[in-house]
């Protein structure tokens, strides 16, 4: 399998489209700790067809891949599957929001670390995509969004309310910020 061309950028495009991105990531972050923390986990099992992965499978694989993803941006490769996390697999949904906050935040911080000139330096993705480093932070994000709307849709369902993602929900209503 031949991968595409790798785009070339400057180390200090880099770095700038690093701190933008690593903020967006911080605040869906935050989102995503909240559409986990919503799981209820009586009802973990749920999966809304037998092709579906069940509420508990996608709430570790969205918080497992996105440290991982971090993790392998670092790292200057990906390897696919890369069961590190498997052992670590938490057994609550709080130990799960508790074990994606510390980890998130220790590779976010790694990431925020690397030279301009890693971030720079193209990384093949499994023979499909050989991209800047830097450029994965948008494909982990998407990655992340598209599975958090996944469980987000399981969580009326379930029994469970539905936090505000990108406004308010009927569960937790947008509220204006209070003005000076």
């Amino acid at each position: 399998m031949s991968t595409a061309p790798t785009p070339g950028i400057s180390p200090e495009f880099a770095a700038a489209y690093r701190e933008i991105m690593c903020e967006g990531l911080q605040n869906e972050f935050e989102t995503t700790k909240k559409v986990l923390a919503a799981v209820p986990d009586a009802k973990r099992d749920y999966r809304p067809d037998p092709k579906a992965r069940n509420a508990w499978e996608l709430a570790w694989h969205i918080a497992s891949e996105d440290v991982l993803f971090l993790e392998q941006i670092t790292e200057g490769k990906f390897v696919l599957p890369d069961p590190r996390y498997d052992k670590e697999k938490p057994n609550t949904v709080a130990e799960l929001v508790a074990w994606y906050d510390k980890n998130f935040q220790r590779v976010l911080k790694r990431v925020r670390a690397m030279s301009p000139a890693q971030l720079a330096t193209p990384i093949n993705f499994v023979g499909m995509f050989n991209f800047p480093g830097v450029f994965y932070l948008a494909f982990m994000n998407n990655h992340s969004i598209h599975h958090r709307g996944q469980l987000a849709t399981y969580l009326r369902p379930m029994g469970a309310k539905v936090p505000s993602i990108y406004g308010g929900s009927a569960d937790e209503p947008f509220q204006m910020p209070a003005t000076a």
